[in-house]
């Protein structure tokens, strides 16, 4: 067992991992005029960006403050500033969609408070600086400290563990929804024990990228670095497996035969992938793709090897791009007809695997695996059920998951039929102390009605941990996020919002050969969710209009240049 000690540290001022502790910024308002660019002995800057007249309610700019930059807003008549990237991935936010009082990213659709910079949606886990703006006469000043200009990022204020505060929350799982739930605890305020027991051997790290860069390790991966989560008591102990839990009692059990009360629980353990029972399914090097170590070892056997990948959807087709120019051969095994057949559509489907062939990857649709053939214990091929025989030095099962909630059998908790646990709106189980979240949760989604899914989006899994945590300390908020998703072949990105299961057609604009397009998912008349390529910041857009609570219904795009976003400035 191991994980983060619990040293103490101040909630105040610089935090680890950059940014500061507390956030400034603050609307327009009047004061005295400096020079364009000037700065103060007290490490601050402030310069004229604009004129009032330049910008109209409701744009963004990118304006140069001394040496940094930040994005200007205005809206509702006032002029706000926050910083200039996103602080994801640091996609430029002025490129994104602004829609009552917060901007969203283009890329990825994180979303950030244009008052106080604070994130509200994922991904990501850091806020943006603010920044104080004052109009004077026609000038409209920003007013930056340097050290945040430098940094696009920044920690909110945080609690630290009090011994006077008795109260201790148990967070099981070390993905987006368990890291997402311990930090908002403690921004909240929250000064009890916070325990995130991860069966992994890393602390929480970036999952997304695991498919995309096989040879990461759980440090380059991490989240955070180990001194944050010292700074602000949240005890980290890895290697902590879950068997059982009494909600009776308030106990979990582990498999190393350790056990922790708790007062409130959050169950985050994500998802379990799927094997193949079939006969050699025993031999060596055929690989799933769960953690860091998983992916090393994929990656050092896969060199120079012929790799066949079970699996048509994004794990497959990431690992696929991946070892494209590493493999002496890349082949992709799937039951549909193309690739992201059922969540992308046909059309699209066909047109991300005419891409792949264009690398020299090979697929083998329709097919289903009869069984692995080796020599000396090590797969050496891969027999459809048609006779087809792939050689196959490495194999990788990227056929998806099922919920991580086997040690609940036992514990009282709902399950649905698939095994994922039922939640309220708040994430709450049947059990009152008891929360669940990420792909584990069954969740009524508010964009279709409250009618309950189960979603294993980065995304949604960072949402429902903060959402359980607020609900934790009794503050009773709804998951109210729009589903969002991204993935990434040979440098093209596809982006996707909303959610079409059942989808009845596939409305395409744009260019499909030339990769530059947006689908429109509809169901019942309705725009259920879109997808786009080279099309930024469309899925933006769209998220943010089902945000708002509006529909987009399939007449509003059939013409050749839809205008639907317009809706988005309609107050």
């Amino acid at each position: 067992m191991g994980g983060a000690a619990s040293k103490k540290g101040s909630a105040s001022g610089d935090a680890p991992d950059g940014g500061k502790g507390s956030g400034g910024g603050g609307g327009a308002s009047g004061g005295s005029k400096k020079a364009a660019g000037a700065s103060s002995p007290g490490g601050t800057v402030e310069a004229v960006v604009c004129k009032v007249e330049d910008m109209k309610d409701g744009e963004m700019k990118e304006v140069e403050i001394g040496k940094g930059k930040a994005l200007l807003v205005k809206e509702f008549g006032e002029f706000s500033a926050i910083g200039h990237k996103c602080t994801h991935y640091g996609a430029p936010l002025v490129k994104g969609v602004l829609c009552n009082g917060r901007v969203r990213c283009p890329w990825h659709g994180a979303c950030f408070n244009t008052k106080t910079g604070d994130i509200e949606d994922f991904p990501g886990l850091d806020s943006s600086p603010a920044f104080e703006v004052k109009v004077d006469g026609d000038n409209v000043i920003v007013k930056a400290n340097s050290k945040d200009l430098e940094s696009h990022k920044r920690i909110k204020t945080m609690a630290c563990h009090s011994p006077e505060e008795e109260k201790t929350i148990l967070i099981v799982g070390g993905g987006a929804a368990a890291a997402l739930c311990a930090e908002t605890l403690r921004q909240e305020g929250f000064k009890g024990c916070v325990i995130l027991a991860t069966k992994e051997v890393n602390l929480p790290y970036d999952r997304t990228k695991l498919s995309k860069a096989l040879e990461s390790t759980g440090e380059s991966l991490a989240l955070r670095k180990p001194d944050f989560y010292s700074v602000y008591d949240i005890d980290v102990r890895t290697e902590m497996e879950a068997k059982s839990v009494d909600t009776g009692m308030n106990t979990v059990t582990f498999t190393n035969e350790q056990s922790i009360n708790y007062d409130q629980l959050l169950v985050a353990t994500g998802g379990t992938p799927r094997k193949l029972d079939i006969p050699g399914s025993d031999l060596k090097n055929i690989c799933l793709l769960r953690t860091p170590e998983d992916g090393k070892t994929m990656a050092e056997v896969g060199k120079g090897k012929d790799v066949v990948i079970i699996g048509s959807s994004f794990i497959g087709m990431e690992v696929a791009t991946y070892f494209q120019g590493k493999a002496t051969s890349v082949s992709i095994v799937g039951r549909g007809s193309v690739p992201y057949g059922a969540s992308l559509g046909e059309e699209v489907g066909k047109a991300l695997q005419k891409l792949m062939e264009s690398k020299g990857i090979k697929f083998y649709m329709n097919a289903n695996t009869a069984e692995f053939k080796g020599e000396d214990g090590q797969v050496t091929s891969v027999v459809l059920q048609d006779g087809q025989s792939l050689p196959a030095g490495l194999c990788v099962l990227g056929i998806g998951v099922v919920p991580a909630t086997g040690f609940l059998e036992d514990s009282g908790l709902v399950l649905n039929n698939k095994k994922a646990v039922t939640v309220d709106k708040f994430m709450r189980t049947n059990k009152p102390n008891v929360f669940a979240a990420g792909d584990i949760a069954d969740f009524p989604l508010c964009c279709i009605g409250e009618e309950r899914v189960n979603i294993g989006h980065w995304q949604m899994a960072s949402q429902h941990g903060r959402i359980a945590a607020l609900n934790m300390l009794g503050q009773e908020v709804e998951v109210e996020s729009i589903p969002y998703f991204w993935t990434s072949l040979f440098g093209k990105s596809v982006r996707y919002a909303g959610y079409c299961a059942g989808f009845e057609e596939v409305v395409i604009k744009g260019n499909l050969d030339e990769l530059k397009f947006v689908a429109y998912y509809i169901k019942d008349g309705k725009v259920t969710a879109v997808a786009s390529m080279s099309s930024d910041p469309i899925v933006s857009q769209f998220a943010e209009l089902l945000a708002s609570g509006k529909d987009l219904a399939k007449s509003e795009i059939e013409s050749d240049e839809p205008d639907w976003p317009k809706q988005l400035s309609e107050k």
